[in-house]
């Protein structure tokens, strides 16, 4: 718990940090972009200052004349329109090529730049006006939606890089897991040929031996956990095809197994399921179901297991009367190494659910809990 906490922790600590960084980015963009935009408003109020004084000087100097045109030609891209007061154009610059010739085109364009700056009017000798009109250069326009654009690009670049590592340390878990799995079946490989040995003998001894038997069993047993074990982190192969019997073998083993205290029951369709699948892992994933559950009710209540066939896929539930999760356990419950128990490690429904979807394109999840009142887990596998 204090691992999953601390994950949190992190998790939460890198989403403040992106959100700081990318509000960061879009606000000095946005100030970058007022600044830019004060500086054009401020040149165009140069530009006036230039035209009302050569409006109200009369026969400037030839170098006045100079500065005057300066001015005017410095200015190579601000949109600007002047119209006289009936609305005439008088002179207009930095405007769209296509309605340069088309005066209702220009008059309209004037109209539609006063709805973003107000006029500036200039007053002429003998009562005549003029008005300015303006708009921002087409590259501050532009920049308007950088910010935004920029802060998705940072996201986008934090996103990607997120899942990139959480993709590895995924895969690094699963080369882990499936390491420790075939190193356990190669540690248990090796007492169980020597136990094969001597139950070889004292069968010789004692044939007809219940106790012999019993223990031949569980051997047997042995040999089928090794074999599951060794073959997690390898493609197996489903050349298996009779799914009720599978299930019915798995249930038969179990019912002798788990406690008389335990109601457990099963319900199969009464014709014969055939699904491609691998028996020993199968087995191991029903057999997880089976002594989570148990272990949920600590070893007394109601055990149901169901197979339903639809159209194209094969649904099996177990149900359990047990003790029930919270959200966040449930949330938690197949990540590798995640366990509410002392003793567990957090490893059966963790390789429970790389059988079922790695191995055999299926699912499985808690399709329902609910504390004090138990668990259903659903696996669904398709037909083909």
């Amino acid at each position: 718990m204090k691992k999953s906490l601390f994950a949190r922790l992190n998790n939460w600590i890198i989403f403040t940090l992106m959100t700081i960084v990318v509000l960061t980015t879009v606000i000095a963009s946005t100030i970058l972009i007022n600044f830019l935009r004060k500086e054009e408003v401020r040149r165009v109020d140069i530009l006036v200052s230039a035209l009302k004084f050569q409006q109200e000087t009369e026969n400037p100097n030839l170098e006045i004349q100079a500065l005057l045109l300066q001015i005017y030609s410095s200015n190579t891209t601000i949109p600007l329109i002047i119209l006289d007061k009936s609305g005439q154009i008088i002179e207009h610059k930095n405007i769209p090529q296509d309605i340069e010739n088309n005066s209702a085109k220009i008059i309209a364009l004037a109209q539609k730049m006063a709805k973003s700056y107000p006029p500036i009017e200039i007053n002429i000798l003998k009562g005549n006006k003029q008005f300015v009109y303006y708009d921002n250069s087409r590259l501050l326009n532009n920049l308007q939606y950088s910010p935004y654009i920029l802060g998705l690009f940072i996201l986008s670049y934090f996103g990607f890089t997120f899942w990139f590592f959480r993709t590895i340390k995924k895969t690094d878990e699963g080369y882990l897991w499936a390491g420790l799995a075939k190193e356990t079946a190669h540690q248990i490989g090796t007492p169980l040929s020597s136990m094969i040995g001597w139950m070889e003998i004292m069968k010789l001894d004692t044939p007809d031996s219940e106790g012999v038997h019993e223990i031949e069993k569980d051997i047997e047993r042995l040999r089928t956990i090794s074999e599951r074990f060794s073959k997690i982190g390898s493609v197996p192969e489903l050349n298996d095809r009779d799914f009720s019997a599978t299930i019915q073998e798995n249930y038969d083993y179990l019912k002798t197994r788990i406690s008389r205290k335990i109601n457990f029951g099963l319900h199969l369709p009464n014709h014969t399921i055939s699904v491609p699948h691998n028996k020993i892992l199968m087995s191991w994933v029903i057999e997880n179901l089976v002594k989570n559950a148990v272990d949920a009710m600590k070893g007394e209540g109601s055990i149901s297991m169901t197979v339903i066939e639809r159209n194209k896929s094969i649904v099996v539930q177990v149900q359990d009367t047990g003790s029930g999760m919270t959200k966040q356990q449930a949330a938690n419950a197949f990540k590798p190494g995640y366990s509410t128990k002392k003793r567990g490690w957090g490893l059966g429904l963790s390789l429970a659910k790389r059988v079922i979807q790695e191995y055999h394109n299926g699912d499985i999840k808690i399709s329902q809990t609910e504390v004090g009142k138990g668990t259903t887990f659903r696996i669904t596998i398709r037909k083909v």
